[in-house]
Order: structure tokens, then sequence, then C-alpha cells
């Protein structure tokens, strides 16, 4: 197949391009490059840069090439960030999207995997979550996935587009080969930062130590960044092959709390942490933990890196390695 990557030089999208090109399929990535990276894009692919917020440069996409299908990455990410410029999310995060789907109808091309996020949730009322659980989201950025999760839906109706949406949470870890991992600048995410903490020294951030949780730090369930890709390649070949639409989450089904995490790196990196309590970030549910029974069942998805210190590890290789991130 020829699968066009939205946001492909980014960090999920990236090592998604990676599994993508390992099973012999032909790739074509498009991303602007205001948050993702040249240097990321694996050989193989075709980089086309350009935002999906121009019309015409998303038509241009399917226009000028024989595309199958698109997993669609490009999105702003940041919680606290949405809470502050709400407006920004939305004509991006649904903007962008509406864009695409145009183009892909007006193209015919039917098949799309969606990078939504467990944040739809909300405060979630039981753990872990099924894909079943209210939607509530308690930050813009989960109103804006949620929101494009609706557009699909009416958009299968419509004229009969055929999507996976996976909701996640917790992204981390690095490809096994230390090539690519994770950039983002500014980083917010907690594995990152302690490991780049314990890199180059001073104190990492810890934001809220009141939350109702056990030890009082937010509780979160992680996934290796190229166990996700590969449920993206395997939701895109069972909505191709069953020709039906559907939602899957993406987790470990318990959960680690920051405190938990912070531990971890510790032994990772073999040295303690030091962390600075700092107040709670606006938006922030104290605990997500989703389930992935439905996946496991349905599509046979094994996680090749289940475990916490393999996140860590590889994490931890490709940041001490790229000790100053892709050279830009």
């Amino acid at each position: 197949m020829t699968i066009l990557v939205c946001g492909g030089a980014g960090y999920i999208g990236s090592h998604t391009v990676a599994e993508l090109l390992d099973k012999g399929h032909e790739v074509i990535v498009a991303d602007n490059l205001e948050t993702g990276h040249k240097a990321a894009v694996w050989p193989g692919a075709q980089l086309i840069t350009g935002d999906l917020r121009d019309e015409t440069f998303a038509n241009r996409l399917f226009s000028a090439r024989n595309i199958d299908a698109v997993i669609d990455f490009a999105a702003y990410s940041l919680v606290g960030e949405s809470m502050n410029e709400p407006l920004k999310y939305y004509k991006n995060n649904v903007g962008g999207v509406i864009n695409l789907l145009e183009a892909m109808k007006n193209n015919q091309v039917r098949y799309i995997v969606f990078s939504s996020t467990a944040a739809v949730y909300g405060e979630p009322d039981e753990i872990p979550i099924l894909e079943t659980a209210p939607t509530n989201p308690t930050n813009p950025y989960g109103e804006t996935k949620l929101a494009v999760e609706k557009a699909l839906k009416w958009a299968e109706s419509a004229f009969g587009l055929r999507y996976a949406a996976l909701r996640y949470f917790n992204v981390a870890g690095a490809h096994i080969s230390g090539e690519i991992g994770e950039d983002h600048r500014p980083e917010t995410h907690l594995i990152p930062n302690a490991l780049k903490t314990q890199l180059h020294g001073g104190a990492l951030k810890l934001f809220g130590d009141d939350y109702p949780t056990p030890d009082g730090t937010c509780v979160r369930d992680y996934i290796h960044v190229t166990d996700l890709a590969d449920a993206h390649i395997l939701a895109l070949e069972k909505i191709r092959s069953s020709d039906k639409s559907d939602v899957y989450n993406l987790g470990n089904g318990s959960g680690f709390s920051n405190k938990q995490i912070i531990r971890r790196v510790e032994k990772v990196t073999g040295k303690p942490l030091r962390c600075d309590v700092a107040p709670r970030r606006p938006g922030d549910p104290a605990s997500l933990v989703a389930s992935s029974d439905k996946i496991i069942k349905e599509l046979g998805w094994k996680p090749k890196y289940a475990s916490l210190e393999t996140i860590i590890e590889t994490a931890w290789a490709w940041i001490s390695s790229h000790p100053n991130g892709f050279p830009e």
C-alpha cells in the first residue's frame, strides 16, 4: 500500500513510518516541521513539507499521488497550552483534519487511522477505562480530539469513510536502533524530562503531589512508541479487511504514578533524581489508565516492549546518545 502519514516527522509518526517501511509499504510523510524534525523521517519515506490547514496543500497531496490510506498524527498535544489557547487547538487539531477529510473525499480515499487520546474521557468513573466509558474531556486538547472522532463518524455515514480512532495517553521509549526518539521542544512529558534531568543535572519539576491517588501524584499508563506504531498498522489492516470503523484504547491496564516513574528512572540511570514539587497543571486528571483488552482480542496486538523498565531503557539509550536531540 501507499500510505500517507500526516505528522510523520514527529515522535509517534516517525516510529510508525519506520514500522510501515519495514513491512514493505510505500510511505509519504506530510509535515509542516513546526514540531517535527526532518532528521526523524525514516530513510525510504518521501517527505512533503506543508500544512494541512492549507486546503490547497491538503488536496495537492492526493491529486498527485495514488494514496491508499492515511494515518494522521498531525496535532498540537500540550494540555496546559490548550487550556490557555483553546482556539489555536481547534484551528489546528480540528480544522486541519477537516481539510484532510475533504481531500480524502475528493480523491476517493476511504481509510484513515486517527491518533486520538484517552483525554477524551476526562475524569473516568472506573479504572481501567473501557471504550464504552462516557466521554467528558477536561481540557480543550481532549475536546478537539473528541470533535474529530465525531466528524469521522459523520463522514462515515455521509460518504463511506472507514476509520479507526486509537485512544492512548502516555507514550514513551525510543526505536530499538537508537536512531530516532522523543524530541519535543519544549518537552512536557515526565519520562524524557526525568531522563534529561539525569543527563544534564538540575531538578525535575513534579506537577502536583496532592491528587486523590495512593501517593498523591498523577497516575498514567505507559506504552512503548513502537508498540503503539504497530497498533496503528494493525488497525489500518483491520478497517480495510472488515470495511468497518472502530475505536480502540491502548494502555497497560494498571498505570504508574509519577513517583513510581521517578523510582524506575533512578533504577535505570543508577543515580538519585532530584525533584521540586510544583502546583498542579490545569486540565490534568488524577488518573487515566486504559484497558487494551479489545485491541488485543480483536486485532491480536501483542506489545513487544511491555515492561516499564524496557520503555525507560530505550528512552535513556536515545537521550544519552542524542543529548541535544535531532540536528536542526
